[in-house]
């Protein structure tokens, strides 16, 4: 659902840019998920982007940093969920009251930080007030024979621990985890960046693991679509052939009582705040326009894979609106196109077979073909952007300042519009 409207009777909505602090602020801030065994959300990392942040980028963001927990958009940003962030240091020791009203906020604990006896005795305070610690030990020497001997004040204070499950050898990897575990702290894997070290994580005692594994495809040789998974590419496909009318884009979803319900429930909830309810997908398609309405059902039609991680689907949505509005500037057509290309983007890893093979079942657009497969045409650049916010990688993308600022407020408007269809997608019939 694209906050955008081709009709000029359609009103503005929540979605196109409303106030918040971050995103006013242009604070650069990225949610990383952190996902338990099952693969369901158990926290979010925040990360904050010094790239963007301005000439004094430290006052910035400690001011950014700041507002965003009195005023609830950081809680926002999260969905409520439980969330860590690292907290400059002046912040951390004058300005921990604040945490105080945000229980499911925690502080990241870097190991070099137990030489500086203020922070220790701010983390002492803070732990005595139930605050979640995490003692990141991701730059800890991977060959060290007693990695953790010298950051005892710190293990006894931490409730969770975060280690580099990619710069360790599995006989290491398992060792290390096993030990903290057996102190009774929650161990995170981080850096799991592919799906051998996903695997060799599976079987340890981990509470959670986080990395770039989630939207990285695994390698299959022989790909299979499941009837499920078919019958969502033959409807994508229905959906792009014969330049369907809102008639035709009707009668294609007609039998799927479902999905016609979540598409009306979304559109028609507070967070659109249209001035009358639209009670068919016929009337939904005449008000937003064809285009949109086709994208808004692909939207939703993805959304409601219940075999893949929520947040694998949530980061589609968030790129989808994302190269959408980095499109701003482009024709209202490219724009559509672009809001698929990142709607699609994460396609082969949803379906679990190759980008090339799932959609040969799709009569897409070249430009979307081309920005998805041999990353060239004019989609293909607002992508790599994306994905460079993603990462981090802001100073290798080359991203002006200027961009990394309407990026900002692009990536905050995006999380909350993904979070709002999303939730709609998973809500059934009564």
């Amino acid at each position: 659902m694209t906050t955008s409207t081709a009709s000029a009777t359609a009103p503005a909505t929540p979605g196109n840019d409303a106030p918040n602090s971050l995103s006013d602020l242009l604070l650069p801030v990225v949610r990383s998920p952190i996902l338990d065994q099952e693969e369901e959300l158990f926290a979010y990392e925040l990360v904050f982007y010094r790239q963007g942040a301005g000439t004094d980028a430290d006052t910035t963001m400690i001011g950014g940093i700041l507002s965003g927990i009195t005023d609830g958009a950081i809680t926002r940003l999260v969905r409520g969920n439980r969330a860590f962030m690292r907290m400059p240091r002046s912040l951390l020791l004058e300005q921990t009251d604040v945490l105080a009203h945000t229980p499911r906020l925690g502080v990241i604990v870097d190991p070099f930080q137990v030489r500086d006896a203020a922070v220790v005795q701010r983390l002492q305070q803070l732990a005595l007030r139930n605050c979640p610690l995490m003692l990141d030990l991701g730059s800890l020497d991977p060959a060290a024979s007693q990695p953790h001997g010298a950051l005892e004040p710190l293990l006894r204070l931490a409730r969770y621990v975060r280690i580099n499950a990619k710069a360790l050898d599995p006989d290491t990897l398992a060792i290390r985890c096993k030990q903290l575990f057996q102190r009774g702290l929650g161990v995170i894997a981080g850096n799991v960046d592919d799906h051998v070290t996903y695997g060799h994580c599976k079987d340890l005692p981990f509470q959670a693991i986080q990395g770039r594994y989630l939207l990285v495809p695994q390698q299959i040789e022989v790909p299979v679509l499941t009837p499920n998974r078919l019958s969502l590419l033959r409807l994508m496909s229905a959906l792009q052939e014969n330049n369907a009318g809102p008639v035709e884009l009707g009668e294609i979803i007609r039998d799927d009582a479902v999905l016609s319900y979540k598409l009306l429930g979304c559109v028609n909830s507070a967070y659109f705040a249209l001035p009358r309810q639209l009670k068919s997908i016929q009337q939904a398609a005449i008000f937003f326009g064809v285009a949109r309405m086709r994208n808004w059902i692909n939207t939703m039609s993805l959304s409601s894979m219940d075999d893949r991680p929520p947040e694998l689907l949530r980061a589609a949505l968030i790129r989808a609106h994302m190269c959408e509005k980095l499109a701003q500037g482009m024709s209202t057509e490219q724009q559509d196109m672009a809001f698929m290309a990142g709607l699609l983007s994460l396609l082969d890893t949803l379906l679990c077979a190759p980008m090339e093979f799932v959609l040969s079942h799709l009569p897409l657009a070249p430009e979307i073909r081309e920005a998805l497969v041999e990353e060239r045409g004019p989609f293909a650049p607002l992508l790599g952007q994306i994905y460079a916010w993603e990462t981090g990688d802001l100073q290798t993308a080359q991203i002006q300042p200027q961009n990394i600022r309407k990026m900002a407020g692009a990536y905050y408007a995006a999380t909350q519009w993904a979070d709002q269809v999303y939730s709609f997608a998973e809500q059934r019939p009564n």
